[in-house]
């Protein structure tokens, strides 16, 4: 594993740009603002850039599809990069969001799990074909934990059943009520393992934050330590990210951040930044930064966090009969999933945490991959309890088109 400085993109810093030769300035204030290119010079004048700032700019502009407050955009191709922001970080103070701005990161916890798991199982501490009863003794009832392995659990394949006994969350009233609720992960295991299992393990994807908790926990049953010490000492640390961690029972963005909101039934809106995510302990709860999600983002897709053959694991989906439940062809990873528009695949990782949504997103290329790669790191704060995927729709399009 190979320690680099963090990549900071501060507002006011001059961000080098691509082989067009442009610097990017972040400017600075208003609601919506955006990396400005410089002129080329005369060498470098017939290199057109790869980005369409433009589009980029009025893909996170628009904060009506869906409503948002804020929304904050890294882009790269190659070498060349942009990064653009809208709306403000908290209502009524005219602040414009900030790449070292922390905020939640929901499940792209899952991707820093799941590198976690695979640098142990090449290190040979953990066996992905071993049944999650050897880890785990005791844990599940029945004979679950002898059937379900490491592997179903990364690959969504466990088949475990529906969480029983948890909150209501079905109303934004409803998230407001259970917003200082308190679990432990064994707690929060138990609501889910009521009945018998949904299917075989291995037979079927189904996409469940559960599994995550699960690997967490044996992330802590293998080294002995917290998983919170394990992602510091392994990713956080190594890779310079000192404004990312997992708040544990603590419901508070501590610094500069972006404030979250929740449109309630009657049209007003909540300030839920404060909110306990014990519930999504291991699988949902970590909290980031743009600038630090970038350079995690990086580090791994340019190997210097997995080797080749763990990182293959990490983009690999179960073979071609196992389905989604609807039916649909299976999208996830062991640890990250696919979607391809315009004909581009990229892999990467979702997050979703009530006011927050943060996508992270990349191509794997086999061949110059550093010079080659396009991807994007967004986070919005939409207000609907259910969000459309407008706004990743059109930074998507606008990166493949």
């Amino acid at each position: 594993m190979t320690s680099q400085a963090p990549l900071h993109l501060s507002r006011r810093t001059l961000v080098r740009a691509s082989a067009a030769g442009a610097v990017l300035a972040v400017a600075a204030g208003g609601t919506a603002s955006a990396a400005s290119a410089a002129a080329p010079t005369t060498a470098e004048a017939t290199a057109a850039p790869l980005l369409d700032t433009r589009a980029l700019q009025a893909a996170i502009s628009d904060l009506d599809h869906p409503h948002a407050t804020s929304a904050q955009l890294y882009a790269f191709h190659g070498t060349e990069r942009w990064y653009g922001t809208a709306g403000v970080a908290e209502l009524g103070t005219g602040r414009a969001p900030r790449p070292g701005d922390r905020f939640r990161a929901g499940s792209v916890t899952k991707a820093f799990v799941a590198t976690v798991v695979l640098q142990l199982w090449g290190e040979g501490r953990v066996k992905l074909g071993a049944p999650l009863a050897r880890y785990l003794p005791g844990l599940l009832p029945g004979d679950f934990g002898r059937r379900i392995t490491v592997a179903h659990l990364l690959h969504h394949t466990s088949g475990l059943p529906d969480h029983q006994g948890i909150p209501d969350t079905s109303t934004p009233e409803g998230v407001l009520r259970h917003r200082f609720d308190r679990w432990t992960p064994r707690e929060w295991v138990r609501t889910a393992t009521h009945g018998p299992l949904k299917f075989t393990p291995g037979t079927k994807q189904e996409y469940r934050g559960i599994n995550y908790v699960l690997l967490a926990l044996v992330v802590e049953e293998v080294t002995g330590r917290p998983y919170r010490e394990v992602i510091a000492e392994r990713i956080l640390r190594p890779l310079g990210l000192s404004r990312t961690l997992t708040p544990g029972q603590d419901p508070r963005l501590h610094g500069p951040h972006v404030h979250g909101y929740l449109r309630m039934t009657d049209g007003s809106l909540e300030d839920v930044t404060v909110y306990n995510t014990s519930s999504s302990w291991g699988e949902g709860d970590l909290v980031s930064t743009v600038d630090d999600l970038v350079r995690f983002q990086q580090a791994l897709f340019n190997g210097e966090l997995l080797p080749p053959e763990a990182m293959d694991k990490l983009c690999s989906l179960p073979p071609d009969d196992v389905r989604m439940l609807d039916g649909g062809p299976a999208r996830y990873g062991m640890g990250l999933q696919t979607v391809t528009v315009n004909g581009v695949t990229f892999w990467g990782k979702t997050g979703e945490v009530y006011g927050y949504r943060t996508r992270v997103f990349s191509t794997r290329d086999t061949r110059d991959a550093r010079d080659r790669r396009l991807g994007f790191v967004l986070s919005y704060t939409p207000t609907p309890l259910t969000t459309p995927e407008q706004m990743v729709a059109r930074v998507a399009t606008a990166l493949t088109s």
